[in-house]
């Protein structure tokens, strides 16, 4: 019988089954779906084993600096079977996501050897990159020696992928020809509308499609304790990067124009100040009364709380809200967000977690070794089909009828949304090694509007002027 589960498990991997039609098969077998998934694991590591010597660092071991994060989760779920292909083992320290960049900062800085690779977003590699913390992955991605031949580089998400690459030039595109591929996707978050499906219905209210449709309908749903928009006001770079740039970017609007490798400030245009005024007004009329103190936490947990009716925010925040736990559990839902009503689709501005080897690494092909399994399609899978690993980033793990079959179940809308948004779907900041000090400036801009400390207007005029003095200053303007 164990002859005959291999044998369905390989023709699944052959492509010969659907995997609605193996796991019906195991059911028949009395194969509970736990051990389906494990023996379906294993043999995946059996079948990358077969075009690869995944044994050539056997006995050997690599640290990692990691997040506390569910894709951590997943990954350590899943290392017996690394452990298994490989020889290898792993050893890894996680930290809470309030210390670790400031862990991963220390380690890099001071050169130190003892991690060989990292967990990392794709805007901190902008400053470990060109510091020389990091290596340029491309090395060990196009070398048929060291990467499995099976690894589909290129069935990662296009946008994802790029945002992963920068020449190192400020202003430099993202994914140019001559990019360094300083990370590798790992996990990512599209920034779209998470709501409580029972407040918009019990209100009469449509799902906002644009930004004017979104400020009306928070308008209308804020009452009796619940405040109608969920998005972050913390006097940081984090307040910018999801649902604010991403309906900026829908406008077309830029955060620097890049002549000639000059960089200036692009946030005082007219229709970025239009984008402004509507953004405030939605905050003053609509959000939270705290809201200068938002950050991720607070606009996840107030969703799942019942606190507020609809966030303009990471989805994954809304998929973890919509779980066991919170009070408003199994009943959000997701839609796509195009704030600009002349636009054909959305345009999400991206966080990506992603996967860095240091510098000092003192194994570093061993350390790929990992790396490549570790973001490889056979993982993400696992990750996505058994854990609790969204979004994964490659297109074929989106395409798993199993994985799309359990977000409907239980996320309304979620994959919908998903893939409407992923062409659209990339970081839409200019790549400089300013980013982080710039961004913080133009939220503390974003508080003083809120407070009515200064006119929109205004306040963008000054910030604009900020922004040319800092650029110049560093010679970047």
């Amino acid at each position: 019988m164990y002859d005959k589960e291999k044998s369905l498990a390989k023709d699944f991997l052959d492509g010969k089954l659907s995997r609605r039609e193996l796991i019906k098969r195991f059911g028949a077998m009395g194969l509970t779906a736990s051990s389906a998934g494990v023996l379906l694991n294993m043999q995946a590591s059996n079948a990358l084993a077969a075009d690869f010597d995944w044994k050539k660092h056997s006995g050997k071991t690599v640290k990692l600096l990691l997040n506390k994060h569910p894709y951590t989760d997943a990954m350590i779920a899943n290392l017996d079977n690394f452990k298994a292909l490989t020889g290898m083992d792993v050893e890894y320290d996680i930290f809470p996501e309030d210390v670790y960049f400031d862990k991963v900062t220390a380690a890099l800085s001071s050169g130190s050897s003892e991690y060989d690779a990292f967990m990392t977003g794709a805007y901190m590699t902008w400053t470990y990159g060109p510091a020389g913390w990091i290596e340029d992955l491309n090395e060990w991605i196009e070398d048929p020696e060291k990467t499995n031949p099976n690894y589909a580089w290129d069935d990662m998400l296009e946008g994802v992928k790029s945002s992963c690459a920068w020449n190192g030039k400020p202003g430099g595109e993202l994914g140019s020809a001559d990019a360094k591929q300083w990370c590798i996707p790992w996990g990512y978050e599209q920034n779209n509308l998470s709501y409580n499906a029972g407040m918009l219905d019990a209100a009469g209210i449509a799902v906002p499609t644009n930004i004017d449709e979104l400020g009306e309908a928070a308008a209308a749903l804020t009452k009796d304790g619940v405040y109608g928009l969920g998005v972050r006001g913390s006097r940081s770079w984090a307040t910018i990067h999801p649902g604010f740039l991403s309906g900026y970017a829908n406008f077309g609007e830029k955060d620097l124009n890049n002549d000639g490798g000059k960089l200036s400030a692009a946030m005082n245009t007219d229709v970025s100040k239009d984008y402004h005024s509507k953004w405030v007004k939605m905050i003053q009329d609509s959000g939270a009364k705290d809201w200068a103190t938002h950050t991720w936490y607070q606009v996840g947990t107030d969703l799942g709380a019942g606190k507020s009716a609809i966030i303009y925010d990471a989805d994954i925040l809304g998929y973890f809200m919509n779980g066991d736990g919170n009070a408003m559990g199994g009943k959000l839902a997701y839609a796509p967000f195009a704030a600009n009503p002349e636009a054909s689709a959305p345009t999400p501005n991206i966080w990506i977690w992603s996967m860095a080897m240091a510098k000092a690494s003192k194994d570093k092909d061993a350390t790929w070794q990992f790396l490549q399994w570790a973001t490889g399609p056979e993982h993400g899978l696992f990750g996505a089909t058994k854990m609790d690993f969204v979004n994964p980033v490659r297109k074929s793990v989106w395409a798993d009828e199993m994985f799309r079959e359990r977000l409907n179940s239980s996320y309304p809308g979620y994959v919908e949304m998903h893939d409407v948004s992923a062409p659209g779907a990339k970081i839409h900041f200019t790549a400089q090694p300013l980013f982080f000090d710039l961004t913080t400036e133009w939220a503390s801009t974003l508080q003083k509007m809120v407070a009515n400390e200064v006119p929109v207007d205004e306040g963008l005029d000054q910030l604009a002027e900020s922004v040319n003095v800092q650029l110049k200053d560093a010679g970047l303007g």
